[in-house]
């Protein structure tokens, strides 16, 4: 199995807890991201998915909400030497789509479960079509 390093994305964006979700959100629509990370202080200390923003907007999400009311604390996260079978069991169990990887308490990126469908659509897509 592959290592996570391998097929994680380092173009990351992350946001402070203070930020409105509708900043946000409009960022994730702009980049195409399911997924941001927050930091605070330069550590990571949450996660907002496409979910937490749909729970929000569930709950009655007002103008001037912030990340920090609604984000996922404290995410799982993995190591970029762990292999990508790790990363998809955790998922799996956990019930989530991305999980951030962590060296050292420092983020250096992420990994989403598109990721690992084109890992394992790698040797099966047509050849000299």
């Amino acid at each position: 199995m592959p290592a996570v390093r391998e097929h994680m994305s380092r173009n990351l964006l992350t946001v402070v807890p203070g930020e409105t979700i509708t900043d946000v959100a409009q960022r994730m629509v702009e980049r195409n991201l399911g997924a941001v990370l927050v930091l605070d202080g330069g550590r990571l200390v949450g996660i907002m998915t496409e979910r937490d923003i749909m729970r929000a907007v569930a709950r009655g999400l007002h103008a001037d909400a912030v990340v920090a009311e609604y984000m996922t604390k404290h995410p799982e996260t993995i190591e970029p030497d762990d292999t990508t079978q790790q990363a998809a069991v955790l998922m799996i169990h956990g019930g989530f789509r991305h999980l951030p990887v962590v060296e050292r308490d420092d983020l250096v990126g992420i990994l989403s479960i598109r990721d690992l469908v084109r890992i394992a659509l790698e040797d099966s897509a047509p050849r000299g079509v």
